[in-house]
């Protein structure tokens, strides 16, 4: 099978074009390296089944040619990482509206299958955990740019499951969870790299707030396997998933494993968020996925635990001279 990744340079993209190889099947990358690393797809480069471009999904020719070649799409490009979405709003907009609806508008000419990449971030403010797929997505005020992106996400998946339902493309909506894993960097916010490098340097891990806020975390590779996995299940065309891991932890208690698996002698400390990322900035406190409707559909389990996880990026970055 010919794959189409956008954003195939990117941290989950690179592990998905690893694994598609693996498996038999010709995958091809477009990434601006925006955000994503040529070193992401160092171990694909040279695959005889294995090509990229370096450039922009907005780049309507080479999209529409690289679509028309693909007969399936994982449609990955996008604006990640709170940070960078607080730095450049605008970015994240266009980058997530305005992309994903050139990849709809061309993959529907050849009712290519598409997989759309959304994340948790959609279900807002809710209270209510653990989010099934028909929780309701509670936003706060357009007044705070943080959550521009999650409705840019949520914008995405109204796109795709309109088109699916308007004209027959088939397409599925994939939520995920703080997916994490070897490779993975902290550069636009993402908070394990960020322990970890912090750790072992023995600098002080910063804990935006006062820490008590959860989060659960999802290993790549088991991401990677439901991704694969869902080729073989066209009954998902028109659905959404919840993709994660139910495994709970506060931010305090992560900083407080990651030293201590690390051996490090460094210390919290905690931020108050209008220094860390803006005034105004808001956060959710718990952030649970039900992953029940995609364990029916692959039999998905997550196989790594927490500490699993941590064991592995610990050992890449010390590896990496991180």
């Amino acid at each position: 099978m010919h794959i189409l990744i956008t954003g195939g340079a990117g941290f989950i993209g690179g592990h998905l074009a690893e694994k598609l190889l693996a498996e038999g099947h010709a995958v091809h990358v477009i990434d601006d390296l925006s955000t994503g690393s040529i070193r992401n797809i160092d171990a694909a480069k040279g695959h005889p089944r294995f090509t990229y471009d370096l450039d922009t999904i907005f780049n309507e020719r080479l999209l529409r040619e690289a679509i028309d070649r693909a007969e399936v799409i994982y449609h990955l490009a996008a604006a990640v990482g709170v940070q960078l979405i607080v730095d450049r709003p605008v970015h994240t907009i266009e980058t997530n509206v305005v992309g994903t609806e050139k990849v709809l508008k061309f993959a529907v000419l050849k009712n290519r299958r598409v997989f759309i990449a959304s994340s948790s971030e959609v279900y807002g403010k809710n209270p209510e955990v653990p989010f099934n797929e028909e929780s309701d997505l509670l936003l706060g005020p357009t007044i705070r740019h943080r959550w521009a992106y999650a409705c840019s996400k949520a914008i995405d998946e109204f796109s795709a499951l309109a088109y699916h339902r308007e004209k027959g493309l088939p397409a599925t909506v994939l939520r995920f969870f703080n997916t994490v894993g070897p490779r993975q960097t902290g550069r636009y916010g993402m908070v394990i790299p960020r322990f970890v490098e912090a750790a072992l340097k023995g600098e002080a891990l910063p804990v935006y707030g006062d820490g008590s806020q959860t989060r659960c975390f999802t290993d790549v590779e088991d991401v990677v396997w439901v991704l694969t996995e869902l080729l073989k299940h066209p009954a998902s065309a028109g659905q959404v998933y919840n993709i994660g891991n139910p495994e709970e932890i506060s931010i305090t208690e992560l900083a407080k494993k990651i030293i201590a698996l690390t051996g490090s002698k460094s210390v919290l400390r905690f931020v108050p968020y209008q220094e860390a990322l803006g005034e105004g900035f808001e956060d959710m406190l718990r952030r649970v996925p039900d992953i029940r409707k995609i364990a029916a559909l692959t039999g998905y389990k997550p196989r790594h635990n927490l500490e699993a996880i941590l064991k592995r990026v610990i050992a890449h970055m010390r590896s990496a001279g991180k």
